[in-house]
């Protein structure tokens, strides 16, 4: 096991802290781990009734692009708050979408080598359709359904990227009873 024998600050804002830590390995040898800390978040796979799947578009600045997603995020004020809650709302938030059923499916780390986040899957089904409530920061974004065939050519030829959106159908594929859904 590694333990830690010294950490500090390195950084913070409301979204995330960043940390260095001195450590030590099992053999002895010593080394410095960079951690970035940030509350869970969920993500969501909304499915309507005629198996499209609803994602999510917008500009993502670290990376300079416009990618499709599936409708995922926190709430950075109430960390604690109840996952299913905090999916519900950024369903409705993003999407415009109710959904009268949703099932939890999971929970995965988004990149546990440097980071302790992690998020809760869902996914969402009898779905209503409404208004989007966006954020001023989500002013970009627009919401589309897809097929099953559609979203699987979109992560072949990368219009889709976010590592969430691909490890959440992956996860539907080969580990839930969601897979005959991608037959």
């Amino acid at each position: 096991m590694i333990t830690c024998y010294d950490s500090r600050e390195v950084y913070s804002n409301r979204w995330m802290r960043v940390r260095e830590d001195s450590v030590e390995f099992p053999n002895g040898a010593r080394g410095i781990y960079g951690v970035v800390e940030k509350p869970d978040f969920v993500a969501i796979v909304p499915i309507d009734t005629e198996k499209r799947i609803h994602l999510v578009q917008q500009h993502r600045y670290p990376v300079g692009g416009r990618y499709w997603e599936v409708p995922q995020g926190s709430w950075e004020e109430k960390p604690d708050s109840d996952p299913e809650a905090v999916a519900m709302a950024e369903l409705r938030e993003e999407t415009g979408l109710r959904a009268g059923n949703l099932v939890r499916v999971g929970h995965l780390f988004q990149a546990y080598g440097y980071s302790n986040q992690g998020y809760h899957l869902y996914v969402a089904s009898d779905l209503e359709h409404g208004q989007a409530e966006r954020e001023e920061t989500e002013s970009d974004m627009v919401s589309r359904g897809f097929t099953v065939a559609q979203v699987r050519h979109m992560i072949g030829n990368g219009e889709i990227k976010d590592a969430t959106t691909i490890a959440a159908f992956g996860y539907l594929l080969l580990a839930t009873d969601f897979a005959t859904f991608f037959d």
